[in-house]
């Protein structure tokens, strides 16, 4: 039975980013066209007094039969969570979409630049809830 699970098992990258937050992620395919993102990262590097950790899963998938030049657009859903220490400290939530683009640049490696929008919901000092944004650019290495 392992070995049944292993030989189905999905397509995987591992990979880094950085912009409004940096962090690293592992990624696994569900489909030729789909995929599941788990990633931990650090939040608050762009706003001084406060450090903090996150997490995010978010679910990717290629917009079909566009290709712009080598460039493969793609976009998704994500859920965030954070805590944060410091000037600002406190949990929050990110329920966020997102929309990608996604470049092989050589067997298995690809780089992507991507944006995301949502709402942030915070609870502690500068809690509440507001409108949310990010951008980052990363690196992608692909194990199977």
């Amino acid at each position: 039975m392992a070995l049944t699970a292993v030989s189905s098992a999905s397509a995987a990258s591992v990979g880094g980013y950085a912009g409004t937050d940096a962090g690293l992620y592992y990624q696994t395919d569900l489909s030729g066209t789909s995929a599941m993102r788990y990633s931990i990262n650090a939040l608050n590097l762009f706003s001084g007094g406060s450090i903090g950790v996150g997490g995010e899963v978010a679910y990717l998938n290629n917009i079909s039969g566009q290709s712009l030049g080598g460039l493969a657009p793609y976009y998704g859903l994500g859920l965030g969570a954070g805590v944060s220490l410091g000037s600002s400290t406190g949990v929050s939530l990110y329920p966020h979409g997102l929309l990608g683009l996604r470049y092989n640049v050589a067997g298995p490696f690809s780089v992507f630049a991507e944006g995301n929008a949502g709402v942030r919901v915070g609870i502690g000092t500068g809690g509440g809830v507001r409108v949310g944004a990010g951008a980052r650019i990363g690196l992608d290495y692909r194990i199977r």
